[in-house]
C-alpha cells in the first residue's frame, strides 16, 4: 500500500471520528482541517458510504450519521492514551470541584473501552506524572455550579445568583452567561447583567447561591472572547517604556492589567494599557519591575508609585 492510500485511509478514519463526535460536519470545515480540497472530502464521504456507513446529508449542507446508528468502540493509539493520563492530572489540580467528579466518571468510561495493554500502560505510567500547583485552590461550596452555568448557556436561559462582591456586600443579580474562563487561579463567568445593562465578570467562588430560570436570553451572544474587553469600572490609559530584557517576564500578567499593544523603539518597548486598577493594583504590579520601566503617562501614576515606594522605605527603616 503506497503513501497516498495510507494518507487516504487515515483521513477517512478521522472523518468517521468527526461524524461520531459532532451532530453535523461541513465539507468545507473538513477540507480546512485536513488541508485537502472539498472534492477530496466528497470522495472520502462516498468511500464511507460505499463501506456501509449510513451518512445523512449532502454536499453543501453538512453530513451526519443516521440517528441511532451504533459503531464499535473507538480504538485509541498509545499517544492518545498517554495524553488522557496527562489531561487527567491537569484536571485534578486545576479543574473546579464541580467539574472534577464528572470528569472522573468520564475517564472511567474511557478506561473501560481500552485494551488490556493500554490499561497496563496507564497503571504503569500514571504515578510518574504530577502537576505542581503552587496556588491554593478556591472552590465554591455549591454543588455543580459550573455545570449549572454551562447548562444555562446551552439552553440560553437566565440565571439568578446571590453574589458576594470584593468589599463583602451581597447582591442578587439576574445574568445571561456568555461563557466561563480560568485566569490567575480563579474561574470566572462572563455575563450580561440585566441590572447593570452591561457585561460583567463574576468570580465563581464568590457565588453564594445560584438558581436556573426558564426566562430566555434577551439577546444573542457571540463567543466569550468577544466580550472579554468589557470591564466593571472606569479605565485609565497608561503608557510605559520597558526595558527589552524584562518584557518576557511580564508576558503572562500584562493582559490582566489591561494590556492593549506594544511597539519596539530604540529606547525599549513602549507598552500601552487601559487599566481599571490605577489606584492600587497597577502601581503594586509595576513596582515589581519599576527599575526597568519609565512611566510615560499618566503623571498621576508617577505620584502613586512614588508614594508607594516612600511608604515601603519607611517600613524598612
Amino acid at each position: 500500500m503506497n503513501d497516498h492510500y495510507l494518507k487516504k485511509l487515515d483521513r477517512v478514519t478521522a472523518i468517521l471520528t468527526q461524524l461520531q463526535s459532532k451532530p453535523t460536519v461541513r465539507a468545507q470545515d473538513l477540507a480546512a482541517k485536513f488541508d485537502v480540497s472539498i472534492r477530496t472530502i466528497y470522495r472520502d464521504v462516498k468511500t464511507l458510504e460505499n463501506a456501509g456507513i449510513p451518512i445523512v446529508g449532502e454536499a453543501g449542507n453538512g453530513y451526519s450519521l443516521m440517528d441511532g446508528y451504533k459503531l464499535p468502540p473507538i480504538m485509541f493509539t498509545k499517544e492518545e492514551v498517554l495524553s488522557f493520563i496527562t489531561a487527567e492530572k491537569l484536571m485534578q489540580k486545576f479543574s473546579h470541584q464541580s467539574l472534577g467528579a464528572h470528569y472522573q466518571i468520564a475517564m472511567e468510561k474511557v478506561r473501560s473501552v481500552l485494551r488490556n495493554s493500554d490499561k497496563n500502560l496507564i497503571q504503569n505510567i500514571e504515578k510518574q506524572i504530577d502537576v505542581y500547583n503552587h496556588h491554593t485552590q478556591s472552590d465554591s461550596s455549591i454543588k455543580n455550579v459550573i455545570p449549572t452555568i454551562l447548562e444555562s448557556i446551552a439552553d440560553k436561559t437566565q440565571l439568578i445568583i446571590e453574589y458576594k462582591t470584593v468589599d463583602s456586600r451581597v447582591t442578587n443579580r439576574t445574568i445571561e452567561a456568555v461563557g466561563i474562563f480560568f485566569e490567575f487561579n480563579y474561574w470566572y463567568i462572563m455575563a450580561f447583567c440585566t441590572m447593570r445593562k452591561d457585561f460583567r465578570q463574576f468570580r465563581v467562588d464568590r457565588i453564594q447561591q445560584i438558581f436556573k430560570t426558564q426566562n430566555p436570553f434577551s439577546q444573542e451572544y457571540g463567543q466569550i472572547n468577544d466580550y472579554r474587553r468589557y470591564s466593571n469600572g472606569e479605565k485609565t490609559r497608561v503608557r510605559l517604556l520597558v526595558d527589552k530584557k524584562i518584557v518576557g517576564h511580564i508576558v503572562n500578567s500584562k493582559r490582566y492589567y489591561g494590556f492593549i499593544e506594544e511597539k519596539e523603539t530604540e529606547e525599549g518597548i513602549e507598552m500601552t494599557f487601559d487599566t481599571e486598577w490605577i489606584k492600587e493594583g497597577f502601581p503594586r504590579w509595576l513596582i515589581t519591575f519599576a527599575d526597568y520601566a519609565t512611566i510615560l503617562e499618566p503623571e498621576s501614576l508617577k505620584v502613586k508609585l512614588k508614594n508607594l515606594v516612600e511608604n515601603i522605605s519607611k517600613k524598612i527603616d
